[in-house]
């Protein structure tokens, strides 16, 4: 018999060998019918591989991301199955499960293609092989048994992946007719998968490299339930309207040029602004926490980011060194702002005393993202972090985490993002030596994250072995307004940074101790952070952080003299307003402002000009009546004051 443990650390006795599909069974019918994967001691598993000791489980439905990606993982095997019962001789490169979804790369042959028109067909073979209800079966291999499997099928692109691998760590997975190179895991069997929709296609270059071979890489998307899919391509659709990169080129918010670079936004006039109202209602906030705004280069020595690692961790994924005159004097455009913030930290002596320091930038950095990686604004080559650095003693990081989640809860309440669960990853207990720092501060580190998040009462996941290496975190996991997941949000302890910069303070014991450096970012990066809000909201930003509050429409020419006198009088009372002053029928008008998102449209004609008075319209909502300027600039203020105040 061995000793299962159950993640509320309850224990069960079961018959060695027993699998994670017949431990569901024996808690009930219910859950065996929807459990999807299993994690036996932090490493997740097929439900139908056998458990030879004793372990720690969790077990993994729909809603658990390890249960999607089994799901999807299998999807991907079951396309492959099908493109080869199709395509005979088709090669396979990868097919992970992603996001939403999964992919497969394929190569047909040169001078064969497939097209959208194509896809119908591989989704209805994949619906049949579903339904043969036929296991997902593991097997662990020897090397140079992969390698002559593969040999004799002919296809290079395993081959290839298998050279890479050590012997003793190949594993097969079959289903059908069909046997693939695979980690895993996978569901019990093919039935599982209800309902298939493919997506798209597009090229990929072999293995991410340029220089490799583009293959062709099919998307596609299951579920366990077709009105699942059903609901799933409705908020495709709207996710389509609400595209940000559609969005921001409507809205006037930012562009790209090919002159400046791939992956490097022009902010707008419009998108400047938002930005800007953005950074100020932060900065705001901070300032209220007792946070110090500092500004630092654009570049540092490339040595800087040797000492903090960034080097060895983003050099290959960073612009190249940058070479002066002087002989062997190189820069970076910096990958991260913290190195800089430590050296502000290493400026001047500390004392206990001085703890915690809180200092925030609005810090611009780079990465050379791959180009088939870039992503309109949420995945950039350049982008600003709207970061700080808190350095503070190891009692003090349960308080600073507190606050740290006031400000997020700030935030979200500001930008009406309602449905958040934060996720807490710690470190793995069964395999400390991959972390640095000693156990007490660790223990310490996550006490307080944990303690944390219950007073605060946040809704919270806890993933071991999740931590980074130099700390535990905390992240929040958004849903936007059309149920899509991102991380907005996180909160990093880090004991590294201070350990590599050799940062001191004097304590009270009048001895040098090392400050615990915290991380954390509400925002993320401005970028992303943007194109996510354009998306959440359809571009329909509340009054307080419209870009463009109000837009007078004159019903012709001949008032547009008394336009720009409303248009002063608004502007002189900090709304900011435009004048449509076009020689457009009043109705062109109406349609092209309500398209531009802009929450208040106001109307004048000879009667408004003779009342001095003002015809209000607003975004969505109607005819508001009239009312005079003095009226109209109160009421604005009004409810910008109104949705100011309750955040």
């Amino acid at each position: 018999m061995i000793k299962i443990t159950f993640p509320d650390q309850s224990v069960r006795e079961y018959q060695e060998g027993v699998t994670g599909l017949e431990i569901a069974k024996s808690i009930s019918n219910s859950l065996a019918n929807e459990v999807l994967s299993i994690s036996v001691d932090g490493e997740t598993w097929d439900l139908t591989r056998a458990i030879l000791g004793n372990a720690s489980v969790k077990l993994y439905k729909w809603d658990d991301e390890e249960g999607k990606h089994a799901f999807w993982h299998s999807s991907a095997h079951l396309m492959a199955e099908a493109l080869e019962a199709i395509y005979p001789g088709v090669k396979l490169g990868i097919g992970p499960s992603i996001e939403n979804g999964f992919y497969y790369d394929i190569d047909l042959g040169d001078g064969k293609s497939i097209s959208d028109a194509d896809l119908p067909k591989i989704e209805n073979k994949m619906v049949e092989l579903a339904r043969t209800k036929s296991p997902y079966s593991r097997r662990d291999i020897p090397k140079e048994e992969a390698l002559s499997y593969f040999t004799q099928k002919g296809d290079p692109y395993k081959i290839e992946l298998i050279t890479d691998l050590t012997d003793g760590t190949i594993s097969f997975y079959s289903q059908g007719n069909f046997t693939d190179l695979c980690r895993g895991p996978h569901l019990p069997d093919t039935s599982y998968i209800k309902a298939i929709k493919l997506l798209s296609i597009a090229g990929a270059y072999w293995r991410g490299n340029e220089k490799n071979k583009q293959l062709t890489r099919i998307y596609g998307v299951s579920f366990p339930k077709q009105k699942m899919l059903e609901e799933y391509l409705v908020m495709l659709e709207q996710a389509k309207l609400r595209d940000h990169r559609k969005l921001g080129k409507e809205l006037e918010l930012f562009t790209f040029s090919p002159r400046v670079g791939q992956g490097l936004p022009l902010w707008l006039p419009k998108g400047a602004k938002l930005r800007e109202l953005l950074e100020n209602f932060l900065k705001k906030v901070q300032k209220e926490y007792g946070y110090e705004q500092v500004i630092t280069p654009h570049i540092g020595q490339k040595e800087l980011y040797v000492t903090s690692g960034h080097y060895e961790k983003y050099g290959k994924d960073s612009f190249q060194p940058i070479k002066t005159p002087q002989d062997g004097e190189e820069f970076l455009l910096k990958p991260m702002n913290c190195p800089h913030h430590c050296e502000i930290y290493r400026s001047k002596p500390h004392s206990y005393k001085d703890l915690p320091i809180r200092m925030a930038e609005f810090g611009t950095v780079y990465r050379y993202e791959q180009s088939g990686e870039l992503h309109g604004l949420t995945r950039v080559r350049g982008f600003t972090q709207d970061d700080a650095h808190l350095f503070c003693r190891a009692d003090q990081i349960k308080e600073e985490f507190i606050k740290v989640i006031d400000i997020i809860f700030r935030i979200f309440k500001a930008l009406d993002f309602k449905d958040y669960v934060a996720q807490i990853s710690l470190r793995d207990p069964n395999n400390k030596e991959k972390y640095i720092g000693s156990d007490e501060n660790w223990d310490k580190a996550e006490s307080a994250i944990i303690e944390a998040a219950q007073e605060k009462g946040l809704k919270t996941t806890v993933e071991l072995g999740e931590a980074a290496f130099y700390g535990p975190k905390l992240d929040f996991m958004v849903k936007d307004a059309i149920g899509r997941k991102w991380q907005l949000g996180t909160i990093q302890v880090d004991y590294n940074l201070p350990e590599r910069f050799e940062l001191e303070y004097m304590g009270a014991d009048n001895q040098k101790h090392r400050p615990v450096m915290i991380h954390r970012a509400p925002f993320g990066s401005m970028e992303r952070f943007v194109a996510v809000l354009i998306e959440h909201t359809a571009g329909k930003f509340p009054l307080w952080l419209a870009p463009d509050q109000v837009v007078i429409m004159p019903i012709s020419e001949k008032f547009n003299d008394y336009g720009k006198k409303v248009l002063n009088f608004l502007n002189n009372s900090d709304i900011r307003t435009l004048l449509d002053d076009r020689n457009e029928k009043i109705g062109k008008k109406i349609r092209d402002n309500e398209l531009k998102k802009i929450p208040y449209l106001l109307i004048i004609g000879e009667k408004e000009e003779a009342d001095g008075s003002v015809s209000v319209r607003k975004q969505g909502d109607g005819d508001k009546g009239s009312m005079s300027l003095e009226e109209f600039a109160s009421f604005i203020n009004n409810e910008i004051g109104t949705q100011l105040k309750e955040i």
